[in-house]
């Protein structure tokens, strides 16, 4: 398993800007059956396999061992890296509909996520921060560049396996505005 894949292909990004193939895609960070990840991610293991399917043809997972279940055989899977990232020049070439997509996937999930928070326990950490800037056309790619690199940073800084797990998700789009 290599540390970090380079996504240079669109195919890839598109495969990988899924929340639900993230989660799978993590589980697979040790060889696991699409059975062992539906059950550690409570989904039915058709879901799971449709998932692994799309991420085996980018190959951002391959197939690492085969075992017979019940005269089933059953595939062993583990992902190609720990860590993906974009290429700069794929992040531009990505349709506009991907990213707004991707971007309400994340949204979701977030929504899922918080929902499912035991809001009984006594400390629940989490932090908001919501804001509007402006970047001017010229220095947009600037921003962006700088804004991968921050955030490149604080996951590599704080992407152990140690403590206390956290999701971090970050939005930016464009805003409508009606200047006068």
């Amino acid at each position: 398993m290599r540390d970090v894949l380079y996504l240079e292909l669109i195919e890839q990004a598109e495969a990988l800007l899924k929340p639900h193939r993230i989660e799978v895609l993590r589980q697979l960070a040790q060889p696991r059956s699409c059975t062992e990840v539906a059950s550690r991610l409570d989904q039915t293991p058709q879901r799971v396999y449709y998932h692994v399917k799309k991420l085996v043809e980018v190959g951002l997972v391959e197939q690492v061992a085969e075992r017979k279940v019940r005269a089933i055989t059953e595939g062993v899977y583990q992902a190609v890296a720990r860590r993906y990232w974009l290429s700069p020049r794929l992040v531009g070439r990505v349709g506009d509909e991907a990213v707004l997509g991707y971007l309400v996937d994340l949204m979701e999930q977030a929504q899922e996520d918080i929902a499912a928070l035991d809001r009984t326990a006594p400390e629940l950490p989490s932090v908001g921060v919501s804001g509007s800037i402006r970047v001017p056309p010229d220095r947009r790619d600037e921003f962006f560049a700088d804004l991968r690199t921050t955030l490149q940073e604080l996951f590599t800084r704080h992407g152990g396996a140690e403590g206390d797990a956290f999701t971090l998700l970050v939005a930016c789009y464009p805003k409508e505005t009606t200047d006068e």
